[in-house]
Parts: C-alpha cells; structure tokens; sequence
C-alpha cells in the first residue's frame, strides 16, 4: 500500500519513480491484478463531470500524478504529493524494467503502426525484450461488443505481464476497468500518447520546458485546434475547484 491524496474527491498516489517500479514489480512476480492510471487536469476534470470516471480512478491501484498543477494543488491542500511522474516518463522506465527483468509487454492502442514502429525502437535498444502482441483496434468513442471480445482475447492469448494502453485518457482507463475481471495481464497502464513518443514519431517539449511545467504549451502548440478547449476552457477551471476544496476542509 501506498499513502494517496484526495484532490478533487479523486485518491491521487503519492508514490516516488523508483518505489512505483518495485511495486510494479510486485505486482507482476506475485501475479496480483493493478491498474495503472495516469491522469492529467483533464482527467480529474473529467472525474467530475461523470459518476463512472470517478469510481474507476479511485478503485484504481495506482493514480500517478501527471500534472505539474496537480502537484501544485497537492502542496496548496497541505499533503504534498512526492513526486510528479509523467505518462512520458513513465513508459521508457517500465520499458527498461521489463527488459531487465524479462517481463513481457503487450501494446494496445494507438493509431496503425505506431505499435510497430514501438516495438522496433524498443528492440533496438533491448534485443532480448519480449513484446508478445500488438493489437490496434478501430477508432469508435465505444467499441463495439463484438470488438471489445476480440481485443480482450487478444491480450489474453499472448499471455503478457504487462498491458500498455493507449487510447487517451479517460477513455483508456475506462476500457481497463471494464475488463479488468476478465483480464489475465497482472499490469494494466494507461499509457496515452507517450507511444507515439518514444517510437519517434512525435517530439517532446525541450527538457527545460517539462521542468517549468510548460509542456502542455508546447503540445498546444503542436496540436492548437484539439488541444484549446482542454487547455484553455476546461483547466482554468481547477484552481478554484481545488481552493473551494480547501476552504470547505479547513471549516
């Protein structure tokens, strides 16, 4: 167990890189069930507006702090949370953990050969890594039953230690915690769209702009017309939010 944050009415882990790896670890040598999700502003926001959102980020096993305000917000509420981890960060660490440990990957998700691409860039650097499976589904706001069966039995039939996820937040973690009883893989993770990075097909901001907490201007910048209305409709709408929540907890 790990000590968790209630920002928004949402249990935030408050975790560092290095114990999350080993509980990842864990989880996978002992075969014991986790979902890993990676939620953003837009995602605490989305917990909000929707009954369903919230309970599947809080009946999560690990809710990872990847938002530069939401640390803010965590220090702001008097229970700081240890250590921001983005989805970026993330995946080429648990890449590396599952090469070191000879724990197998499957990838879900993303747009036609971007798996692909993934899995080459990933045996470039480590050639003994197994990926056992890439699936893509089609692009549907719901799947379909008939599609959602043929995703589940494709993950179960390579038999992989962990699931990487990357439908976009929340619709990946949706997908996870509605079959995570029928799913073998012991690791599930949310992974959005940092597949796309890490094969080399999308750039990251620069080092100095994701130390500021300014990424999210630079993915704005790459991607203006999907990414305005989250991040300059819904976001600013966090902060007073969050200073509601502490005025209401210190009454």
């Amino acid at each position: 167990m790990h000590p968790k944050v209630d920002i928004l009415g949402i249990q935030v882990s408050s975790i560092s890189n290095t114990n999350l790896l080993a509980a990842f670890s864990d989880c996978i040598v002992n075969k014991q069930f986790a979902q890993v999700s990676i939620t953003p502003v837009n995602s605490i926001l989305a917990a909000l507006k929707k009954e369903e959102v919230k309970q599947v980020y809080n009946n999560s096993e690990f809710v990872i702090c990847d938002s530069v305000p939401m640390q803010w917000s965590s220090v702001f509420l008097g229970t700081p949370i240890i250590e921001r981890i983005t989805g970026l960060d993330l995946l080429p660490d648990l890449v590396a953990l599952c090469a070191q440990k000879d724990f197998s990957i499957f990838l879900l998700g993303a747009s036609p050969g971007v798996g692909e691409q993934l899995k080459q860039v990933i045996l470039q650097k480590y050639p003994h890594c197994r990926i056992v499976g890439i699936y893509v589904p089609p692009f549907m706001k719901v799947f379909s039953a008939d599609e959602n069966q043929r995703m589940v039995n494709a993950v179960n039939a390579a038999g992989a230690d962990v699931l990487l996820v990357s439908l976009t937040a929340p619709k990946q973690d949706i997908w996870i915690a509605q079959n995570r009883a029928v799913l073998k893989t012991p690791l599930c993770v949310g992974i959005g769209g940092a597949f796309e990075v890490m094969a080399g097909l999308a750039k990251r901001s620069p080092k100095w702009m994701h130390k500021a907490g300014l990424e999210w201007l630079y993915r704005f910048a790459q991607e203006p017309k999907r990414l305005f209305r989250r991040y300059f409709m819904e976001a600013p709408l966090f902060i007073p939010l969050v200073i509601k929540q502490k005025w209401g907890n210190s009454k």
